[in-house]
């Protein structure tokens, strides 16, 4: 009972603390959107570190680490690479989106290329992307309520629950509600994670090094990266593809115009790669699991952490390290559901449908879609099967094809034409949903290969036919000087 009351009140904190966070504000498009432009610097690292600390990563990372193994370390390098990345990446995209006031990632895409039909074309990318993940978060909720209150709250009333919390203050507060309840949950997380990462292999191995020697003996060759499947050559290409992806979720890409300072970007770079070193503490509890609740497969070892915290600590404080889980799910779920209403209203409806649209129009529409974007979500969270799982592994894989076009627009002169990134796009797009839904690997659609590349990541193979696709039509597609036309007649 005393879990299920911590729970309770930190998910009503949440709700009240993200509707108070509109007080003192018009809640314009701008404002709702991306916060007018005023966040400093504690808020923006939190919204780009929300992207660490979601369901995926507090229930996965400790998962991945009980099932896999050594291939979880992909977790911690992709993030810091792309931290490193942001340094030069994100300070003129934030110049031009506060330059032409754009509120989305679309938006962008649009301006920078004169076109509205690439524009609506990354817009129906993202959504395609973020529902997915919205549903990750809403299924973790679920699990993390279900687990820590004993069964007094099943697993569909947690997920309804939670979906009509965001939905509230998503709705009324927008981007704010988001960076007021992401300092309490990165306040509540690492008080957390430290404390079990370090706890749980003191208490029941009597060191981290004393764990490590104890699962070695016990699984060796656990702690090494396979020969085959999640190889080393699988590690690298899916930590190259994530990286490149990072920025590219309309929703991380979104918190990029919520900064009032370029210089903003550039401090965080510098100190959220050693952010990212939290996980490890994720990761310790996932291999202190592995000895002391073992037998957990296929998609039971997500609960790793919760069952080695229910055997280990008394029921009060098991509904404080669920309480940190609900907030992991609220946080980027708000973001994303932010992000998914704005896409639609911004970019599909004033896009394709009323390019007359004014902001206030598109404001009260982008509200008005916050409950469908949630109500699918849940829709798909408790009835979808296999079909999410396949999407949710195309997520990341969709947005790292926006990568290439994003890049050659910063560059002074950029000779990629609005053709060619439409047409790279869908290229690597339909790669990636087709090698996906048909479950191919590299190895399968490449047997000539040698035998350790055919565990590079499919992702990487879609990125490619992006750029051949991207070059040779922008090559093509390049706009003629008067001096040509001139010589032409």
């Amino acid at each position: 009972m005393s879990a299920l009351v911590i729970i309770a009140a930190v998910t009503l904190g949440a709700l009240l603390l993200g509707m108070r966070a509109r007080r003192g504000h018009d809640m314009s498009l701008e404002q709702w959107s991306v916060g007018g432009r005023s966040f400093g610097t504690a808020f923006v690292f939190l919204l780009m570190a929300g992207e660490i600390y979601t369901t995926f990563t507090f229930l996965g990372g400790s998962g991945f680490a009980y099932g896999k193994g050594a291939p979880v370390y992909y977790i911690l390098a992709y993030g810091t690479l792309a931290y490193i990345l942001s340094y030069w990446m994100l300070p003129p995209i934030w110049r031009y989106a506060k330059t032409h006031r754009l509120v989305s990632q679309p938006h962008f895409f649009s301006r920078k290329y004169d076109s509205p039909a690439l524009g609506t074309l990354v817009a129906l990318v993202g959504v395609a992307a973020l529902i997915p993940y919205l549903v990750l978060q809403l299924k973790g909720l679920g699990i993390i309520v279900a687990t820590v209150s004993y069964g007094a709250i099943s697993s569909t009333a947690a997920i309804w629950i939670g979906a009509c919390v965001v939905t509230a203050y998503v709705i009324v507060s927008g981007v704010r509600g988001s960076a007021w309840n992401s300092v309490v949950k990165d306040l509540l997380i690492l008080a957390i994670v430290l404390f079990l990462g370090i706890y749980l292999p003191l208490h029941y191995y009597g060191g981290i090094g004393e764990m490590f020697r104890a699962v070695d003996a016990a699984r060796p060759g656990f702690l090494t990266f396979p020969a085959k499947g999640q190889s080393v050559i699988w590690f690298q290409s899916t930590v190259l593809l994530a990286a490149l992806g990072f920025f590219m979720w309309p929703h991380t890409f979104g918190s990029i115009f919520t900064a009032k300072d370029e210089r903003i970007f550039r401090r965080n770079a510098a100190v959220l790669p050693l952010y990212q070193l939290i996980l490890l503490f994720v990761f310790f509890v996932g291999f202190a699991a592995t000895l002391r609740v073992p037998g957990l497969t296929g998609a039971d070892i997500d609960l790793s952490l919760f069952r080695l915290s229910l055997q280990t600590f008394d029921p009060w404080f098991v509904g404080v390290i669920g309480a940190a889980g609900v907030l992991t799910a609220l946080v980027p779920g708000s973001m994303i559901l932010t992000s998914a209403s704005t896409l639609l209203a911004n970019d599909v409806y004033r896009g394709m449908l009323n390019h007359k649209a004014s902001d206030a129009t598109v404001a009260t529409l982008a509200r008005m879609l916050v409950p469908v974007v949630a109500l699918v979500a849940v829709g798909f969270t408790l009835h979808g099967g296999e079909t999410i799982v396949a999407l949710l592994l195309m997520g990341y894989n969709f947005v790292t094809q926006l990568f290439p076009a994003v890049i050659c627009s910063l560059f002074p002169r950029n000779r990629a034409t609005k053709q060619g990134a439409f047409c790279g796009i869908v290229a690597g797009v339909a790669v990636v949903a087709l090698t996906t839904l048909l479950h191919s690997s590299v190895g399968q659609l490449m047997p000539f290969l040698p035998e350790p590349l055919k565990d590079v990541n499919v992702g990487i193979l879609a990125l490619a036919v992006n750029l051949i696709v991207f070059v040779i039509v922008s090559a093509v597609t390049q706009p003629r000087s008067a001096e040509q036309t001139q010589s032409a007649h």
